[in-house]
């Protein structure tokens, strides 16, 4: 088996070259004025881990871990924060122990264990979360903190080729999920960019965001009933196709990032393999002309399944042009019919905006046959292509980057059309002051588009300075903070897919309605009476946990 990184993203041996790291010093070490200093991961047996305060039960030993490989790799999710500490040889807060149940009734046992120990425990998928959201701080007020890796549960339970739906265990990944559905000819056609290394259960607690640009896109739109185990007991949801019957219960589930229980399985909506494509790339004088074109598409019904609008530097940054246009990169995709129509209509569409075709990489596949893993162009060439490549290697990348010396990290939220125009200006004003009060005013900052609604946009920021030995948590502390306060005050929402965790804490709290704040409070009151499930995710933990104060 291929061995995951401990340190940062995807698994060891891939990723950018030492002579692609170069090559990419090379470039961008001038353009930001990179000091030189490089960040290597340190020796795993290097690092020093306090004790466990917490004994293995002899019940639970065949499942449950104090290694120091396993309390590591278990320690951080894959944010900027986390990618620095773990190259400084930091590791705060790690797991007192990992469990890795193999059933359903294992995860129950694992529950049942850390309510009656005063012990919390952390949820873990494919521990891709760029929020905080599996790292173990979850403050003094507990005896110890427990990791619940759900991997081991990793099947496809049952395939209903006559509703179109599959039942599948939360700790499947991505690769492997498609792997199994496709003797039958089906996908779940959800490929976020954490796909390679990111499971089932963490995008159902997190309300990811897939491959579809203008939808069905979040996991909410194919979860057609969904199991989950709490502190207390199973709670699951009938399979329907839609359901007026009170409020949904599937939605208590979805996006509760682990404060409710354990996902342990769910009913999904999959489709047939599609076998015809067709699209390209467009490029447009301005990002303003780009934006028009997209909302134009995204309310023109035609429902394109890639929809990504990259601005200037961001196509110039990702391969996909010259720094001079925008570029749009536009697809439709099915499994039963070729999509000339559609393809000629929307660049009809982006013509009336200003929008130019690119004719080396705009394609139509009226043959049809079946798709492979990737799901974000056309399979068109020149920028789509270029754009595909960047993307699947981006947080690879990212990590590059950070060794360079760089700080790196993206940031998404949603508004509606109505706003957008003034929320990309002041969180890139916002971003750049940010960067100059950090001494990092040579760096940078993009804007893409990563997905389109008939009301509004979800913009995907970029953005890459010159980092500071020592100070990069600081730096990064500084503008994430400015690039949120824009966001909430510019109308937009915290997270379109990133989830909350407990870097968005602070923000997530201003934006909810302060009722609903209290019935979700109250809902885990009911589910996790200890208090133990992600404690400071969502909501604080309980004042005295457990009997367990704080100091």
């Amino acid at each position: 088996m291929r061995s995951r990184r401990w340190w940062g993203w995807g698994y060891e041996g891939e990723g950018l070259s030492d002579e692609e790291r170069a090559g990419l010093a090379a470039v961008l070490g001038p353009r930001i004025a990179l000091d030189g200093h490089r960040l290597d991961p340190p020796d795993l047996g290097e690092l020093e881990l306090p004790v466990a305060r917490l004994a293995m039960p002899k019940a639970l030993a065949g499942i449950v871990s104090d290694e120091l490989e396993e309390r590591v790799g278990h320690s951080y999710g894959k944010s900027f924060r986390d990618v620095v500490r773990a190259l400084h040889g930091r590791i705060d807060h790690p797991p007192d122990l990992v469990a890795r149940p193999r059933s359903e009734s294992e995860v129950a046992a694992v529950l049942d264990w850390c309510a009656s120990s005063g012990t919390a425990v952390i949820p873990y998928g494919g521990g891709s979360s760029v929020v905080g959201g599996v790292e173990p701080d979850v403050g003094h007020g507990y005896a110890a903190a427990v990791t619940l890796d759900v991997g081991a549960l990793d099947q496809v339970l049952e395939v209903d080729t006559v509703s179109g739906a599959a039942r599948v265990q939360a700790g499947v990944l991505g690769p492997a999920l498609e792997d199994q559905l496709r003797p039958y000819g089906l996908t779940l056609r959800h490929f976020p960019q954490s796909f390679e290394v990111s499971s089932l259960g963490g995008w159902i607690a997190t309300r990811s965001g897939g491959h579809f640009a203008t939808g069905p896109t979040h996991i909410d739109d194919l979860v057609e009933s969904v199991r989950m185990v709490s502190p207390v007991g199973v709670l699951e949801t009938r399979r329907l196709p839609a359901s007026g019957a009170g409020p949904s219960p599937d939605r208590l589930v979805l996006g509760s990032e682990g404060i409710l229980g354990v996902v342990t399985e769910a009913w999904l909506r999959v489709l047939p393999r599609p076998r015809f494509r067709a699209g390209g790339s467009v490029r447009f004088a301005s990002f303003e002309r780009g934006v028009d074109a997209v909302r134009a598409l995204s309310q023109s019904g035609l429902a394109p399944s890639n929809c990504r609008l990259l601005d200037p530097l961001e196509a110039l940054v990702n391969g996909a042009g010259d720094g001079a246009s925008a570029v749009l990169i536009v697809g439709f995709e099915s499994a039963d019919h070729p999509l000339g129509p559609w393809a000629a209509r929307a660049a009809e569409l982006v013509g009336d905006h200003g929008g130019v075709v690119d004719p080396a990489g705009w394609r139509v596949d009226e043959q049809g046959g079946d798709a492979t893993r990737g799901g974000d162009a056309a399979r068109g060439g020149g920028a789509s292509q270029a754009w595909r490549a960047s993307f699947l290697r981006g947080p690879y990348v990212r990590d590059a980057l950070v060794r360079l010396g760089a700080l790196c990290d993206t940031f998404e939220t949603a508004c509606i059309w109505d706003r957008f125009a003034e929320l990309h200006r002041d969180v890139t004003e916002a971003v750049r002051a940010g960067l100059e009060e950090v001494g990092a005013g040579t760096g940078f900052v993009t804007c893409r588009f990563t997905h389109a609604y008939p009301d509004g946009v979800a913009p995907y920021f970029t953005v890459v300075g010159p980092a500071r030995l020592g100070a990069e948590l600081e730096q990064w502390d500084t503008v994430k903070a400015a690039a949120s306060e824009a966001v909430l005050h510019a109308g937009g929402t915290i997270t379109h897919h990133h989830a909350v965790g407990r870097d968005h804490r602070p923000w997530y709290d201003r934006q909810r309605p302060e009722l609903f704040a209290q019935s979700l409070a109250a809902a885990k009151a009911v589910l996790d009476p200890e208090g133990i499930c992600n404690p400071g995710v969502l909501l604080d933990p309980p004042r005295h946990p457990l009997g367990h104060p704080s100091p």
